[in-house]
């Protein structure tokens, strides 16, 4: 069984896309945990609450990564961020049994891809995004790394990477509004 989460109801098939890789592709996960994170993305939920004008393609903001033993672990790069970034968010998790399949390695754990358009054979609402991500951290499925338990090393980690994607955004204005707003200490160089 393969996952894929969308925010738009009533897939019967899943199309590629264009994404990360830059190639047309549907991705889907062997574990239904690991979609869970995309049922809300941080920065559209954030400007669009916060009011920010933005009618472009919403950056993504994915904070997360895999533990040795392949578990999906959730991190809070700033405090409070999976709750603000994912409460109330609802969605849908569609499960497929089968897909023709590419060799194309994304790098990602437990993700597969598709060229083709994917035939979905269910489909299940998810109300709230973060009440489902509580859950599923309580049946040991996932971790979630608080913002309050980052290692020194891990705050200078975020602390070089939001200065760099700062930097690189300069073509998408709605992540540097994001960012600026969450790390407002580490970006204050770049708000003058």
């Amino acid at each position: 069984m393969y996952y894929h989460a969308s925010k738009v109801k009533d897939l019967s098939v899943l199309e590629p896309n264009v994404s990360m890789h830059e190639k047309s592709l549907v991705y889907l996960s062997r574990k239904r945990e690991n979609v869970l994170i995309y049922l809300s993305n941080a920065v559209e939920k954030f400007c669009k609450e916060s009011g920010f004008v933005y009618d472009g393609v919403y950056q993504k903001w994915g904070p997360y990564g895999f533990d040795e033993d392949g578990i999906i672990r959730i991190e809070e790069y700033y405090p409070d961020a999976l709750r603000s970034s994912m409460q109330g968010e609802s969605g849908y998790i569609y499960s497929i049994k089968e897909a023709k399949l590419s060799d194309f390695d994304t790098g990602i754990c437990d993700v597969v891809v598709s060229e083709k358009t994917v035939r979905v054979d269910g489909c299940e609402y998810v109300e709230d995004a973060y009440e489902a991500i509580l859950e599923t951290e309580e049946k040991g499925l996932l971790r979630i790394l608080r913002y309050e338990d980052l290692t020194d090393q891990k705050k200078q980690w975020i602390n070089e990477t939001v200065k760099r994607e700062y930097e690189e955004a300069e073509d998408h204005p709605e992540y540097r509004y994001f960012l600026l707003h969450h790390f407002p200490d580490i970006l204050k160089e770049a708000k003058q």
